[in-house]
């Protein structure tokens, strides 16, 4: 069954949770630094790991230092769900662990 799209207020509820987080167009978005090369595809592999359990997976973009996240649901039309903001949850509780800023 397709997740229902959010209406903007309850997405902007659900980012007060998540520091860093925020509303692009029809996405949520995220970017971390972290201190190095290493640690910023380690993250990114947990990531990837997070995904897979819900069954759901953002854009991921791994830089030099960095890793940055786009998400929205296809089966909702390309808008923001729950699903959304539970992967989000994810890799912010995660995120300390690796030293992502």
């Amino acid at each position: 069954m397709p997740a229902a799209p959010l209406p903007p207020h309850a997405i902007e509820e659900g980012l007060r949770e998540l520091p860093g987080w925020a509303v692009e167009g029809d996405r949520i978005t995220c970017s971390y630094r972290l201190p190095s090369h290493i640690a910023a595809a380690a993250f990114a592999m947990h990531i990837a790991r997070i995904q897979d359990e819900l069954n759901h997976h953002s854009d991921l973009t791994l830089g030099y230092n960095s890793v940055a996240l786009s998400v929205n649901s296809h089966d909702a039309g390309g808008k923001v769900t729950a699903k959304d903001l539970e992967l989000a949850g994810r890799v912010a509780a995660a995120a300390p662990a690796h030293g992502a800023e």
